[in-house]
């Protein structure tokens, strides 16, 4: 074990191996509070456009509603694609604890063999 491991036993795992990636998940939450903002938009954009122009501004409605739907449902997509990579990022940290538990334990075999 090196001097700057910061483990008490070689079993532990180090907490900067756990520290989650905040800063993802806030870009995550982000993004999806503005997908639920942009719905909002849209209730209301229909809610003036009928309340104040009736069934002429159908088509146009339509249009925006169809733009800002799609826009919401790309921020929702990028806040669940963020998640992903934080749950990547935690498979891949596990993968190296792992590999460096077992090479680890290959050394000390060949230090225990090399002994006898």
């Amino acid at each position: 074990m090196r001097d700057d491991d910061k483990r008490a036993r070689d079993n532990e795992v180090r907490t900067e191996d756990l520290e989650p990636y905040v800063a993802l998940r806030y870009i995550a939450r982000l993004f999806k509070v503005l997908a639920v903002l942009m719905l909002v938009m849209l209730i209301g954009e229909v809610v003036t456009g009928i309340v104040t122009s009736g069934v002429a501004a159908f088509m146009t409605l339509l249009g925006e509603a169809t733009r800002l739907l799609v826009l919401a449902g790309l921020l929702w997509a990028g806040g669940d694609i963020t998640i992903l990579l934080i749950d990547a990022g935690h498979d891949l940290r596990v993968a190296r604890i792992l590999l460096g538990r077992i090479n680890a334990a290959m050394h000390e075999r060949e230090e225990r063999e090399k002994n006898r």
